[in-house]
């Protein structure tokens, strides 16, 4: 039942936030309406029914609360959720009654605050609802846009606030939680989600017949709440990892990740043990906006990573090592986002320098820094700033490169100052101080003074923190990433500057992915036709299968305005933004590339997920102009 807002005085709520928005003074984080310092959830119960027909999903979810003010009501977020009906207890276990309820005034952005007053001795409210056919974080595909093409499939992407979006929750992450899941699918389909699976394959006593449940006794926050559904197969690679993956590449995945064990073992050996039970990665179809997500237990991943030859599995290095940075310990804020992101990007090169060599993590260093400077120079001042004000904005405008890799830089920076060896001391005190927590860059910095730079005056005068968290732009006497195999692939590409083609092929035999992702950002943005045309003729860039490299090619490409069929064949098939925005980018540059820009997402929009098609909307709506 709806409450006015005569209810709402009568019943004492109107300062508490009823039927309007929370004073922003009274919330830590600008992108909930929660108020989780009077209520908070401490477990959720999510039992729900996957409608693939209507593209819904519908059921309840049951809140189990903490009351620290005994007086104030339960805020949760919703966005575009239709709202059946609220029920309250004094328990999870006892009766439930209906419960008053009232929806404030959506917000663009933060959608609408769900308030429901609580009267003494309630903590369990359990809340009927269904989904919106555009939720933003659900992504329903035909048939024909998965690998099998012969049944539909379903994922979510709850980061940064979408996951009120098909659950009425607190969406921040400064609230953490434990929950159950039940999920009724059709009966030839699998569910997973990020949580520990009550069922067996394969064992027919524990075979799901379309019912599946879920466990997760570790407390995470709301935006790791995470569902797939599709046919699907499993493959184990260790007794702790494994890889899920529609049936048609399930063992092209299978070979592709069977060093995950290995980079557990990097990993545990620099942050200490692994706290999640098991580590699988489930590979979605080629729609998926990320290259990762890392959802515990169960890390979402894109197929644009099965390369063949394991030369794309730092995204699993990247997402395993969120299960310490991000998972383990989390910002408290979105305004906090590089304490998950540089954390993992400085941890993800560590393991790899551990499993694949010190040269493997050099590479990958110096392609990052050529993509942050690149990124870097098309953002305005405010957003090169670590600590980034996203108050008023989306969260997921905070989502560019500058968390990722300045946040690396910048750890890199800590480390070379006071040596690795004081470094992962410090590394290992962190991840154990602030376990299962949620952070702000406040906490991390008065840690970091603590145990680091009162330690040592003289190493912490070579950083200085306000600049790296505060400022924007690089410091200038940031690490500098160097790496030997580059040098070959430098002089290869300066013969092909210097003239139309060497007059022998050069030797090239030996290279990897990242030497010819370096070989091509090395050629001139300007690059006729014919010279385009030899160098794909010499080393066959266009029908390269690594999705790294054509990505790199297509550049090339479209920098010099043409918009060649493998242009729009991989533009349709892919919806990793990673590439589609880049590609778009550099596209409307160029009146004929805007009109052709226009004609291509008409096309792709369509598997596209809802981040991906907001990103190129915006692109098309204010097209750069050209430099």
């Amino acid at each position: 039942m709806t409450m006015t807002r005569r209810d709402c005085i009568a019943a004492g709520l109107i300062l508490a936030g009823c039927g309007s928005k929370p004073k922003m003074d009274e919330r830590r984080d600008v992108h909930s309406f929660a108020v989780p310092a009077q209520v908070r959830v401490k477990h959720m119960d999510l039992d729900v029914e996957v409608d693939f027909e209507r593209k819904q999903i519908r059921g309840t979810v049951t809140h189990t609360l903490v009351r620290t003010d005994r007086d104030a009501p339960l805020v949760l977020d919703t966005r575009d959720l239709k709202i059946e009906k609220v029920e309250a207890a004094e328990n999870a276990q006892a009766a439930f009654n209906q419960a008053q309820f009232s929806m404030g005034s959506p917000d663009a952005i933060l959608g609408s605050a769900l308030t429901v007053p609580l009267s003494s001795g309630v903590t369990a409210v359990r809340v009927h609802y269904a989904t919106s056919p555009a939720a933003t974080a659900l992504q329903w595909l035909e048939p024909s846009q998965t690998a099998g093409r012969k049944r539909p499939f379903l994922y979510t992407q709850s980061q940064a606030i979408h996951a009120r979006t098909w659950i009425p929750l607190q969406d921040t992450p400064a609230v953490r939680m434990t929950y159950r899941g039940r999920v009724r699918t059709p009966k030839d389909l699998i569910a997973l989600m990020s949580a520990r699976a009550d069922f067996r394959l394969g064992n027919p006593k524990e075979e799901p017949n379309g019912e599946y449940t879920f466990r997760m006794p570790q407390a995470i926050p709301s935006y790791l709440v995470a569902l797939a559904v599709g046919q699907l197969e499993f493959r184990y690679i260790s007794s702790r990892t494994g890889v899920w993956a529609e049936p048609s590449i399930v063992k092209l995945a299978e070979a592709e990740f069977e060093d995950m064990e290995r980079m557990m073992v990097a990993a545990e050996k620099l942050a200490g043990p692994y706290a999640w039970n098991r580590y699988d990665v489930l590979v979605l179809p080629p729609s998926f906006p990320f290259g990762g997500m890392e959802n515990p237990l169960m890390t979402f991943a894109t197929p644009t990573i099965l390369a063949g030859d394991k030369s794309l599995v730092s995204l699993v290095a990247h997402e395993m090592a969120h299960s310490w940075s991000g998972n383990l310990v989390t910002n408290a804020t979105w305004r906090d986002f590089w304490l998950n992101e540089g954390f993992t990007t400085y941890f993800e090169r560590r393991m790899l320098e551990e499993v694949y060599g010190t040269e493997r993590a050099r590479m990958e260093a110096v392609l990052g820094r050529q993509e942050l400077d690149r990124e870097m120079a098309t953002l305005p001042t405010a957003e090169r700033v670590l600590h980034i004000d996203l108050k008023g904005r989306d969260p997921d405008d905070g989502s560019t490169l500058v968390p990722y890799e300045k946040g690396a830089l910048f750890l890199t920076a800590l480390e070379q100052a006071f040596g690795r060896e004081k470094f992962d001391a410090f590394l290992q005190a962190y991840f154990a101080k602030f376990r299962f927590q949620s952070i702000t860059t406040e906490q991390f910095t008065a840690f970091l003074k603590s145990r680091l730079l009162d330690s040592d005056t003289a190493a912490a005068a070579k950083v200085d923190i306000a600049e790296w968290i505060e400022k924007p732009g690089i410091p200038a006497n940031a690490p500098q990433a160097t790496c030997e195999s580059f040098q070959p692939v430098e002089a290869v590409a300066r013969q092909w500057t210097e003239r139309e083609a060497p007059e022998t092929k050069p030797a090239t035999g030996g290279w990897n992915t990242h030497q010819w992702i370096h070989f091509l950002r090395a050629l001139p943005k300007e690059l006729d036709r014919k010279r385009r045309t030899a160098l794909d003729r010499t080393f066959g860039f266009s029908k390269s299968g690594n999705s790294e490299v054509l990505f790199e090619w297509l550049i090339v490409h479209v920098r010099n305005g043409e918009f060649s069929p493998k242009l729009e064949e991989f533009l349709v098939r892919v919806g990793r933004r990673k590439y589609v925005k880049p590609l778009f980018e550099e596209m409307v540059k160029r009146p004929e590339g805007l009109k052709r820009a226009k004609e291509i997402f008409e096309k792709a929009r369509g598997g596209y997920h809802a981040l991906t098609v907001s990103a190129v909307e915006e692109i098309l709506k204010k097209p750069p102009s050209r430099a």
